[in-house]
């Protein structure tokens, strides 16, 4: 596979058992995006942000929540109008907390983009697991996609782990993982990401990739660390904010090549 590959080759009877499965058709059958991943700081909050800048983009009906007990970043998204919600107490999950969230996943329409800690990994997917809530969903004609992180540098082995521990969990294919090169290349051993034991031993449980590629740090790196610090969307920052022409150029560079791959995947 080169190098560069964002997307495992799925071929035409792949692509028809995801849309039989509903995870191409988010924008007709409403659709939980939960982002998970179990270390922090490696980009889980971008990712949620950039789902919902996605659907927002292609007009489509969004709910944002921020389940994070301690660091709440989707909600500072004014843009994205996101919800916090307390679903732990005393570092357990509050089932009052996570009765009223099912409730709102069972009983709304549109998408649901949930945000979720680091320090709630744990707890709140062996919760969906030990519940079954995923058959429950399934029952009312929902759909849960799992979005995770895995990143380079010092934190791959532990994203790695995190990804490795929701796709040994789960009994469908229903992981897309976000391959963020932020802190360098996602490598070991020579082996790219989808050369790893992880991803094949695991490949059976992921419908697609999105690639967040390092980029030129005095231009690029520069122009996106603002906007998140900002907490603006990308639309935010292109129309409205107060960057220069070129600045606005290159996050249009960034926003359509994220979104054009998750064209790729189709959502919508």
């Amino acid at each position: 596979m080169p190098r560069n590959a964002t997307m495992p080759d799925f071929d035409r009877h792949d692509s028809e058992t995801l849309n039989a499965n509903g995870l191409g058709a988010a924008a007709t059958i409403p659709t939980i995006h939960l982002s998970l991943q179990g270390k922090g700081g490696v980009g889980k909050s971008l990712v949620a942000s950039i789902l919902a800048q996605y659907f927002l983009h292609h007009g489509v009906e969004i709910h944002c929540l921020d389940t994070d007990p301690v660091n709440q970043t989707l909600s500072q998204y004014s843009g994205l109008s996101a919800e916090h919600l307390e679903l732990m107490r005393d570092g357990k999950i509050d089932s009052r907390g996570f009765d009223a969230l099912m409730e709102r996943l069972l009983t709304e329409d549109g998408i649901f983009i949930v945000d979720n800690g680091a320090s709630t990994f744990i707890p709140l997917w062996s919760y969906i697991v030990e519940n079954n809530v995923l058959e429950l969903l399934r029952s009312a004609g929902r759909r849960l996609c799992v979005h995770t992180v895995v990143t380079g540098g010092q934190a791959l082995g532990d994203t790695l782990k995190g990804f490795k521990s929701l796709a040994d969990s789960s009994a469908e294919r229903n992981i897309l993982v976000w391959l963020n090169e932020y802190f360098g290349l996602i490598e070991r051993d020579g082996k790219i990401f989808t050369e790893m034991l992880a991803y094949k031993e695991s490949e059976s449980k992921i419908f697609g990739l999105v690639r967040i590629p390092k980029r030129n740090q005095d231009t690029f790196g520069r122009d996106i660390e603002e906007v998140i610090a900002r907490k603006l969307t990308f639309e935010e920052a292109i129309r409205n904010g107060t960057a220069t022409v070129m600045s606005k150029q290159r996050l249009k560079v960034v926003q359509r090549d994220l979104f054009e791959q998750l064209d790729q995947i189709t959502l919508l």
